[in-house]
This record gives structure tokens, sequence and C-alpha cells, in this order.
């Protein structure tokens, strides 16, 4: 007889505890941000060698800075196409982040900032297809073109924004200072033309 009590408790328990997740719905699917290990910019000259910046942090938000290289000088007044390749190198094979983006484009936006005395200038080379409410494109930047003029040094920063306000004014042009949203990844490069 104790035994059907305790077996006839331990049914209407579970009973109870199954019947009270219904009521809770569906869980909502949380977007994860991100792991962002190594940024590569390829920016190919109308003539001449090749240029890559890479940015290589394994550790993440660890105690090692990350590991930047640029594999040689600009040429002055040469026109770059650029593009970006981000990675999450935790894993084996290394994940490609770039798929993700442009799934999500209308979420994202890279800003191209030149700073420090650097003669160059970046523009947008890829959008998404959708329009913004002000009636200009939705820029992307996984490819952009770069223009380099006289010969100069000063820094080159990659910022990738996660939900930027894309609608902001000279947001469309790059502009990062109305941007908002939050940052995914932000390197920066010093570079030389000559």
């Amino acid at each position: 007889m104790k035994n059907l009590k305790i077996s006839s408790l331990l049914l209407l328990a579970l009973i109870s505890f199954s019947s009270c997740s219904d009521d809770e719905g569906t869980p909502e699917i949380i977007n994860e941000e991100e792991v962002i290990t190594t940024v590569t910019v390829t920016l190919v000259p109308q003539t001449g060698s090749t240029v890559t910046l890479t940015s290589r942090d394994l550790d993440g938000d660890g105690p090692d800075a990350p590991v930047r290289t640029v594999s040689g000088n600009l040429q002055a007044g040469m026109q770059y196409s650029g593009s970006i390749v981000l990675q999450n190198e935790t894993v084996s094979p290394a994940e490609v982040i770039n798929e993700e983006i442009e799934e999500e484009a209308d979420e994202h936006q890279f800003f191209y900032q030149v700073t420090g005395g650097l003669d160059a200038t970046a523009v947008y080379a890829d959008e998404e297809n959708d329009y913004l409410t002000n009636g200009s494109t939705n820029p992307v930047g996984l490819s952009f073109t770069m223009q380099a003029g006289a010969a100069s040094t000063g820094q080159f920063t990659v910022t990738l924004r996660h939900e930027p306000n894309k609608d902001a004014e000279g947001v469309s042009e790059g502009n990062l200072t109305n941007a908002g949203g939050e940052t995914d990844v932000a390197q920066t490069f010093d570079l030389t033309i000559e």
C-alpha cells in the first residue's frame, strides 16, 4: 500500500511538471554573438603586389594582444579592390563568418576609418538589396575600394557594427559617429603609402 501511494505521488508530480512547461510557450531563440578571432583584409591593386592586413587574436579577451601583420606598403596613386574575411579559428576547421554577415546584412555594417595622416579613402563596393527609409543604399562593406593618395603613413581601422542605425545621417556613407549598435570587431593597422 505504501509503495502504491509513493508511486501515485510521483506520477502526479510528473504530470504537474510536464503540464507547466506547455504554459511557457516556445522558448525564444537567442542569436549568439559570433566569435571572431581573425580579420584578413586583402587589397588588390590595379597593377603590382597584393597587400594583406591580418589581425589574429586566438585567445579572444585573454591576456595576449592581437598579432597584426601588414604584408607590404601601398603604392601612391593606386586604387585597390578591398575585401574582408572574418574567421573563428578556435574551431577546426576554422569557421568563416562572412556568410552569416551576408545573411544578416541588414544588421551588420563595416566602417573604414583613415587616421594619423594616411592619405587614402575607402568607399563601399557592396550593398544589401534593400533601400533605407531615407532612400539611400544599405551598405555592408565586405568589399570596398581604397584609393591611395600621396606618400604618407597612418592608420586604417576596420570596424564591424552589429545593428547599427543605418538610417542615421552619414551612416550609409561610412560615418561611424552616428552609427550606434554594438562593435563586433575593430582592428587598426599601421599603413605606409610610398
